[in-house]
């Protein structure tokens, strides 16, 4: 027999005093009281286990907010956009002026089948993180590769602002060169300013450091030390090292996977132009304070610009005058035909030298518009030497 019989038989048959039966059992006389009331309303009833359920749950979303998460989960899935309990709280707030915890977004998703639990993942704050102060204090680059519909593989090149992760440039190509790097390096620097700082991988479309020794600075090298813009290298086999363009390729290909496939470069150009619009000026960031948009923190504060820099870029190299009299560097000189020489680069300043002799046969400043140097002979007609 269940307690809540034994105490309702020692009172109501039995005639003892609740205070005593209390007592007796060791329950409190107010939960007796509550057992003889519900047993004269329920009668056999009142002895099954009731249950713990609140009466109320004021806690609980009401249906129609419940129904507007769902449906911008939908929306923005749709989109190729984020679309995890962050990013739907943020649209909530500023586009409905509904605040909801990440946690209350969650439980409706799971309810309905919309998101599959994930196992335990490493912590983030297990992560070092770092982060340019200023905007423009740091660009990074690199390039992904995307096929269109009749299955061509494309580059995109993207150039990424470290301080905000606002998308500074995102172009298609057939395929990424050097060139192109430092072309649409160009394009950016006129629209957005000059960087302090690039961070690229060890491409050679980036640099030719691990090219052997052969060579000098690529276009796009050359073109950073004109303008005094400091170049920074990741690691060889760290790639978190250029994680946040990383990170922003994968949030770029979700979205093209949910647009329709281009059939053209020119096509995926609109599409990408698209998306650049959207990641700036409308997609909230998870990374950024307040999940601002990049645009916001791009706009925020006063940009980096370059630094006066002094490492000069010096080369000896070993060569031979050919017939003309030219060497690689265009040098003037054919009565000094076949002799070799040592020629001095230091940027754009340049020094020729007879290896032999160590005679100086040529001291200049390269003029990077002229693809031949002038030799530095007087111009006009050749004068007539003088009679005697």
């Amino acid at each position: 027999m269940s307690k809540a019989r034994l105490v309702i038989t020692a009172v109501l048959i039995e005639g003892r005093s609740q205070s005593q039966v209390a007592r007796d059992y060791g329950v409190s006389q107010g939960w007796i009281s509550r057992l003889i009331r519900r047993y004269t309303l329920e009668g056999d009833a009142a002895f099954e286990p009731r249950s713990r359920r609140p009466h109320t749950s004021p806690g609980r979303l009401p249906q129609t907010t419940i129904d507007l998460i769902i449906e911008l989960r939908h929306t923005l899935t749709g989109k190729g956009l984020d679309a995890g309990p962050h990013t739907i709280a943020w649209h909530l707030h500023h586009h409905h002026q509904l605040h909801v915890s990440p946690a209350s977004i969650s439980r409706p998703l799971r309810r309905a089948g919309l998101v599959e639990p994930t196992p335990a993942k490493r912590p983030k704050s297990s992560y070092l993180r770092f982060a340019a102060h200023q905007p423009n204090e740091l660009w990074q680059a690199d390039f992904t590769h995307w096929r269109l519909a009749n299955g061509t593989t494309t580059e995109i090149l993207c150039w990424l602002d470290d301080h905000s992760r606002y998308a500074i440039s995102v172009t298609a190509h057939r395929r990424v060169t050097a060139t192109i790097v430092a072309n649409e390096f160009t394009k950016a620097t006129a629209q957005h300013g000059i960087p302090y700082s690039t961070l690229t991988d060890n491409g050679m479309v980036f640099t030719t450091r691990f090219a052997g020794g052969k060579g000098g600075r690529n276009g796009f090298e050359a073109q950073l030390h004109r303008l005094k813009v400091r170049q920074i290298n990741s690691t060889p086999n760290h790639p978190t090292t250029c994680g946040k363009v990383e990170r922003f390729h994968q949030t770029l290909k979700k979205w093209l996977t949910g647009a329709p496939r281009a059939t053209t470069i020119a096509a995926l150009q609109t599409q990408l132009d698209a998306f650049t619009d959207e990641y700036n000026h409308r997609r909230p960031h998870r990374s950024l304070p307040h999940q601002a948009t990049p645009t916001v923190i791009y706009t925020s504060r006063p940009k980096a610009t370059p630094a006066t820099r002094t490492d000069t870029h010096n080369r000896v190299r070993t060569d031979r005058v050919d017939q003309a009299g030219s060497v690689t560097l265009r040098v003037n000189g054919r009565h000094h035909y076949r002799t070799r020489v040592l020629i001095l680069i230091q940027d754009l300043n340049t020094t020729v030298i007879n290896a032999a002799t160590g005679e100086v046969l040529r001291d200049f400043t390269l003029d990077p518009t002229r693809d031949y140097q002038p030799t530095g002979a007087p111009k006009g007609p050749k004068r007539k030497k003088p009679q005697t």
